[in-house]
């Protein structure tokens, strides 16, 4: 994976590893594009508060602001980094497939796989 996407991956992991920041991406999913007043009325977080959020998702990109009526800023979704984020995590399992494989296929053909020798998991 080249280092540009990566870093995308990571700010798109830091964007979502917060639960507002998470529910502000779906309320714009759910609702389309929305100002930081609307999603303040639909959300239980302040204005201030989405507006902050806001300007971390744009960070990331996975929110791009556009010009409204009245000098109003309206947010709208932007899936590219999502993609990119989903593509490094499709990576990253394909290069755990093939040892967890040859794992699985070692502790098979020496009986790892026998529960009466297994040590008991809980005590």
């Amino acid at each position: 994976m080249r280092p540009d996407a990566e870093a995308v991956a990571e700010q798109v992991f830091i964007a979502l590893a917060d639960p507002s920041r998470r529910g502000i991406l779906a309320a714009l999913a759910a609702g389309g594009p929305a100002t930081a007043t609307d999603l303040a009325d639909r959300l239980p977080i302040t204005r201030q508060a989405i507006a902050k959020h806001l300007a971390l998702l744009a960070e990331a990109g996975l929110v791009t602001a556009e010009p409204g009526e009245r000098r109003r800023v309206r947010y709208r979704l932007r899936s590219a980094p999502m993609q990119v984020a989903q593509q490094f995590l499709a990576a990253l399992a394909r290069d755990w497939d093939g040892p967890l494989a040859a794992l699985r296929e070692h502790l098979d053909q020496k009986g790892g796989h026998d529960d009466e020798n297994a040590p008991d998991r809980l005590g």
